[in-house]
């Protein structure tokens, strides 16, 4: 999936996000765009994207829609989670290293971006704290994994500063369905890059899809 507004620095990104009537000011980046509403936050926009993604998918012919899975790595990993919970339908998730999972943990305990953009944000904007936390928990992948019934592989690396391993064991505590984790003990955000790509294809042997 092309991600709103995104891209330009790794890949191209042809797919815009409109401007926001009345955005509050925000922290270079995306974790504080829109962040003082649940209704104009970006990620609200971003994950419904990802929702129909699964629905686009699932309206092809060809498609065996018992048999559709959704994966990502990092951001892409915290979308699989949260388009997996609401859609509810799809056969597996495979969050790989996944973001947008325990945001007031993360934004507490790395000071790299993207998390380092919320704590900036309160940084500088003192009164807001409770606010933005309060906007952040109806995005945060806490609250999606309790309602995802459908197996699940995750994967973390120890050694990770962008997306901590505590903040992805949080998401994977809370996961409703059957699940295991790969844990990479000497990775930093890179993960088990090929190594989780072949434990990504047995997982979805076992499970006949």
């Amino acid at each position: 999936m092309d991600t709103r507004g995104q891209g330009s620095k790794w890949r191209r990104g042809d797919t815009p996000d409109p401007e926001l009537q009345g955005g509050n000011p925000q922290y270079p980046g995306f974790m504080t765009r829109g962040v003082l509403s649940r209704e104009t936050y970006y990620y609200r926009r971003l994950i419904s994207d990802a929702v129909r993604a699964i629905e686009t998918a699932r309206s092809h012919d060809g498609i065996d829609n018992d048999r559709i899975a959704v994966t990502g790595i990092s951001q892409g990993g915290g979308l699989a989670i949260a388009a997996a919970a609401l859609d509810g339908r799809v056969a597996a998730a495979m969050p790989d290293v996944p973001f947008l999972c325990h945001f007031r943990r993360a934004a507490t305990i790395t000071d790299l971006s993207p998390y380092k953009e919320i704590a900036e944000y309160c940084h500088t904007h003192r009164d807001r704290e409770n606010q933005v936390f309060g906007v952040l928990d109806y995005f945060d992948n806490l609250h999606f994994a309790k309602r995802a019934g459908m197996p699940a592989l995750f994967s973390t690396a120890l050694m990770d500063h962008i997306c901590p391993p505590s903040t992805v064991f949080a998401a994977y505590n809370h996961w409703k369905g059957k699940k295991q984790i790969s844990t990479y003990t000497f990775n930093g955000h890179e993960g088990g890059e090929g190594y989780q790509f072949l434990e990504q294809l047995d997982f979805l042997q076992g499970l006949g899809i």
